[in-house]
């Protein structure tokens, strides 16, 4: 972060135009596919955040509601701030058909494609952080602060506002010429750059994404229960996931991306450009049983520098001993259970056991 105040006169209208070109022409330089540029005026997007959390769907994310107003008051986070660029950059790594083809196999694990490769949040502040400073060795200090989950700001709806894509009823960003894969990150500063227009709704009468979530997480249009949602269970969901929901979860060991798959925007979304999104440690195609023998150093090893880290050891065990509850029966998925049955975690044994009562019952 940058809170240094500029040391030249204010820059003229004409200035900040240009500037304005910079900023994108540097932003998609550095591996972006858009960057869009919007005010900081959030307050209608922080209506409809405190309405979900009075119905309580963020269940046990208490960050959401910590933080109170300061999501939808960036000059809180950065005082002085009067604007957000806004960025994204595409991660989706294979075609679609691969991730159908390993989320229709029961017997492979299923990762939310995000997850696959080098944690996001590391590229994405990083590029960032070279935009801001490619921005400085233009018109020297001024002030900014990066943000890729970093911090408590309303990402989707400034992205919207400026222009970035439309938050679509499964409450993803939906560009219209590129879909829905790909990650947000934002530079919030003093600088009062032009703004964008904002992006406007086309997702029309569509439902898919609403039929196709596996256990009824969108409760209507653009409303997300994350209590039901498979990303929440398997991922921020510390403790035990309910029993009614686990045969919904099917092979998702960590997220889901069923709303995207099925999502008709999707078919304009091009496979990402870096190396570091690439899939790592063979996730992509790696069988339940394979992944569920994967002691805690081993585990540890192959998840450095992974998102997969913030569902912790446990949480992994937790995860994939539901998947195998609901592989098909046979000696590899049954000697995979029994083998943990006596874990020392009474979270892992708690599913270990629902998984084979459920083969039993077969």
């Amino acid at each position: 972060m940058n809170t240094l105040p500029p040391t030249a006169e204010p820059l003229s209208a004409a200035e900040l135009e240009n500037l304005s070109r910079e900023v994108k022409r540097i932003g998609i330089a550095l591996g972006f596919q858009q960057i869009g540029i919007t005010d900081t005026d959030l307050g209608a997007a922080q209506q409809r955040l405190e309405a979900w959390l009075e119905r309580g769907r963020h269940g046990e994310m208490a960050y959401m509601a910590r933080h109170g107003r300061m999501r939808s008051q960036p000059d809180a986070l950065l005082p002085g701030a009067v604007r957000i660029i806004s960025a994204r950059m595409d991660y989706f790594p294979e075609p679609d058909a691969a991730a159908l083809e390993a989320l229709a196999d029961p017997r492979r694990a299923y990762l939310a494609r995000y997850a696959l490769g080098r944690d996001y949040h590391k590229i994405l502040r990083q590029r960032l952080k070279r935009l801001a400073r490619a921005v400085a060795e233009l018109i020297g200090d001024f002030g900014y602060r990066v943000c890729v989950d970093s911090a408590p700001v309303l990402e989707k709806a400034a992205a919207e506002k400026a222009g970035l894509g439309w938050i679509g009823k499964h409450t993803n960003l939906i560009n219209e010429k590129a879909g829905s894969w790909f990650l947000l990150g934002e530079i919030l500063t003093d600088l009062a750059l032009p703004i964008d227009a904002p992006a406007s709704n086309h997702c029309g009468s569509c439902r898919a994404c609403l039929d196709a979530c596996p256990t009824g997480a969108i409760v209507g249009p653009y409303e997300l229960d994350a209590t039901r949602c498979i990303s929440y269970l398997t991922i921020e969901l510390r403790g035990s996931i309910p029993i009614e929901l686990r045969p919904a979860i099917g092979n998702r060991i960590f997220g889901c991306d069923d709303c995207q798959l099925v999502c008709p925007w999707n078919k304009f979304a091009q496979l990402t450009r870096e190396a570091d999104f690439a899939p790592r440690h063979g996730l992509d195609i790696a069988t339940l049983v394979e992944l569920f023998a994967w002691e805690e150093p081993q585990w540890e090893q192959a998840t450095t520098g992974s998102a997969i880290r913030r569902a912790g050891y446990e949480g992994w065990l937790r995860n994939i001993a539901v998947a195998l509850g609901n592989a098909p029966r046979n000696d590899g998925v049954l000697k995979a259970l029994a083998r943990r049955a006596d874990h020392p975690s009474a979270l892992v044994r708690e599913h270990v056991s629902w998984a084979l009562a459920r083969h039993r019952s077969v």
